[in-house]
């Protein structure tokens, strides 16, 4: 087993990488690629950059020249649930992509055009890992639910009203469908996870950047978890 980790933003990997043993380093399209070790699980880590075509060539990259079993991108994002509060954290089931749009040829929203799905599923067994370390990181504050991409920031009542209506998302963000959609077609089991940084409304840019790092923490103490016991059950 070897578990790639995405994570767009230098924040959202830099305690991973903190915690690797016997870490190297390689270049690819201009992203560093940290292979090593995270709690006895062999893994590579990268920062993508924002949006949809940084994600899904990082994931590519991964499954290609690093032969990953598993994917996981963690970092933050936007509430698009009233249920979810900032600081709480996301385990997906699936990720749709809340910005393509080829209704005008017959395609229902959000679906790409020669996929056989609309949201590309992420792997139970994963979502069941993933659940119980957000669980052990954060009691209390974790959910599972649809996560929504697109390359816009999402700010404005509208804009989420939107989404909500067109997706059904408990959260939006900038590459979690991207990496899915890489991960579905490589087969590829995958899970995205998200720390709540922001309500994705007219308070998004007060909180963001209040809340940002210790959401991105955050959810790299979910994956570390996630490591751990993926390591353990290797072990088994």
């Amino acid at each position: 087993m070897k578990l790639g980790i995405i994570g767009a933003m230098r924040q959202e990997i830099e305690t991973l990488l903190a915690a690797m043993a016997e870490r190297k380093e390689e270049e690819h399209a201009g992203s560093i690629y940290y292979s090593g070790s995270l709690r006895g699980l062999p893994v590579v880590v990268v920062q993508c950059g924002v949006g949809k075509v940084n994600a899904s060539l990082s994931a590519q990259i991964l499954c290609d020249c690093y032969a990953v079993t598993h994917l996981v991108n963690t970092g933050i994002a936007g509430s698009l649930n009233p249920a979810l509060d900032i600081g709480d954290l996301v385990v997906s089931t699936d990720a749709i992509y809340h910005d393509f749009d080829c209704v005008a040829f017959g395609y229902p929203a959000c679906r790409v055009p020669g996929m056989d799905v609309d949201a590309f599923p992420a792997d139970r067994e994963l979502i069941e890992l993933a659940l119980s370390a957000a669980e052990a990181v954060n009691p209390g504050h974790c959910a599972m639910g649809r996560i929504a991409s697109g390359d816009q920031f999402i700010a404005s009542p509208e804009r989420k009203e939107r989404i909500v209506s067109l997706t059904g998302a408990v959260c939006t963000e900038m590459e979690g469908a991207a990496i899915a959609h890489a991960a579905y077609r490589n087969g590829v089991p995958f899970v995205i996870l998200r720390a709540i940084s922001d309500k994705a409304d007219d308070s998004a840019h007060m909180d963001y950047p209040t809340f940002e790092r210790r959401a991105a923490e955050h959810c790299a103490a979910v994956t570390e978890t996630l490591a751990g016991k993926l390591a353990e059950k290797m072990a088994e």
